[in-house]
C-alpha cells in the first residue's frame, strides 16, 4: 500500500531578481503559467491526497479570479505564506491532513519538473523517511574573498540541492519546529532542517534541467527544455491546465 501525500507548493517569494510586473510564479512558460506547470506531475497521482498552495496574500485575488476554478477542479487549495519562505512552509505544514504519511515539499518555480523525478523521490522518501532531488556540480567552484580566487573547491562529491523535497511527515514538522533553535540565516533548503536534528536525507540524482527560474533569461531556457522533451501521453480528459485559455 502506497504512502499517502500532501504537496506544498512554494509561490510566495518576493522574486525581487526577476523584476517586472508579475511574479515570476505567475508568468508564462510555453503557454501556461510557471506554478500551475509545477503543480501538474503531482495532480494526477493517486497518493497524493492533498495540495497545498502557499502564495501571498496580495495575489490571492489575482489567483482566485484567474486560475481559481482549475485549481478547485484539482483540489489545489490555497494558503497563504510568509515574508520568508520558512513562515510560508509553516504556515502549510499546519494545514496538513493528520492521516498524510509523507510532505512533498516544491518550488513554484520549477516548472520542468518531469513525473518520473517526482515518483522517484516519493519512492525514496517512502524507504529513508527523506529524500530530495539533486543534480551533480558541473562548474568549476572558486573560493573567492575581496574579490580574488582563495581556492578552487573540490566538486566531486558536490551537489545542487533542488526540489521536490520530501519528508516523513512527523520528522518534517519536527524539524521545522526546531526551527527556533537554530540561525535562519544559515538553513537554505528543507533537507537542512532535517540534518539539523540529526538525520540523514537521501538524494535522487536529476540534472540541471529540473531549472529554478530566477531571472527573466531563464524563461526562454525552460521553455527550450520543455520543447526538447517528447510530449507525454494522456489518459482520459485532457482537463484545464491543457485548455487554451493556458
Amino acid at each position: 500500500m502506497s504512502k499517502t501525500v500532501a504537496v506544498i507548493i512554494c509561490a510566495a517569494g518576493k522574486g525581487s531578481r526577476f523584476g517586472g510586473q508579475r511574479k515570476k510564479p505567475f508568468v508564462d512558460v510555453s503557454g501556461r503559467a510557471v506554478f500551475l506547470r509545477s503543480i501538474e506531475p503531482f495532480s494526477n497521482r493517486d497518493d497524493v491526497k492533498q495540495i497545498l498552495l502557499a502564495i501571498p496574500k496580495e495575489d490571492q485575488e489575482l489567483i482566485e479570479v484567474k486560475w481559481g476554478p482549475n485549481l478547485k477542479f484539482f483540489n489545489v487549495k490555497i494558503c497563504l505564506g510568509g515574508s520568508e519562505r520558512f513562515e510560508t512552509v509553516s504556515n502549510a505544514l499546519a494545514l496538513v491532513k493528520s492521516d498524510i504519511d509523507l510532505v512533498a515539499i516544491h518550488d513554484a518555480v520549477r516548472c520542468c519538473i518531469t513525473s518520473k523525478w517526482v515518483d522517484d523521490v516519493i519512492t525514496a522518501a517512502a524507504k529513508t523517511g527523506a529524500a530530495i532531488l539533486a543534480a551533480p556540480v558541473t562548474d568549476t567552484l572558486k573560493k573567492v574573498k575581496d574579490g580574488s580566487i582563495v581556492k578552487t573547491v573540490d566538486r566531486s562529491d558536490l551537489y545542487e540541492g533542488q526540489t521536490p523535497q520530501v519528508f516523513d511527515a512527523a520528522l518534517i514538522k519536527k524539524a521545522y519546529a526546531n526551527l527556533k533553535n537554530l540561525d535562519k540565516n544559515k538553513i537554505s533548503d528543507d533537507a537542512q532542517l532535517v540534518e539539523a536534528l540529526g538525520e540523514k536525507a537521501s538524494i535522487v540524482e536529476t540534472d540541471s534541467s529540473n531549472i529554478k527560474i530566477t531571472y527573466k533569461t531563464d524563461i526562454a531556457i525552460a521553455e527550450a527544455i520543455i520543447k526538447s522533451r517528447p510530449e507525454p501521453k494522456r489518459e482520459g480528459p485532457i482537463g484545464p491546465y491543457y485548455e487554451a485559455q493556458w
